[in-house]
């Protein structure tokens, strides 16, 4: 959990920006909402290969993006 020293003639709202910015950082509202149900070990695992078959797929569309880029669909070379 962040903590913040509140410095002298500083504003209360300050504080708290620099608070939230630092709880931001440290991830603890997506571990919150993470934990906030239990989630079964096979379900956990399903998630995660899910996540990993989104990544690919998005890196193999960069890569065929880049590769095509300039050509249109009907021209070949």
């Amino acid at each position: 959990m962040p903590s913040v020293q509140v410095r002298e003639n500083e504003p209360f709202d300050v504080a708290l920006r620099r608070f939230k910015r630092g709880c931001e950082k440290a991830g603890v509202l997506t571990e919150v909402r993470r934990r906030e149900f239990y989630e079964k070990p096979t379900q956990m695992r399903k998630r995660k290969a899910a996540a990993a078959v989104k990544r690919y797929a998005k890196k193999l569309s960069r890569t065929k993006l880049s590769m095509n880029r300039g050509r249109g669909p009907g021209r070949r070379r």
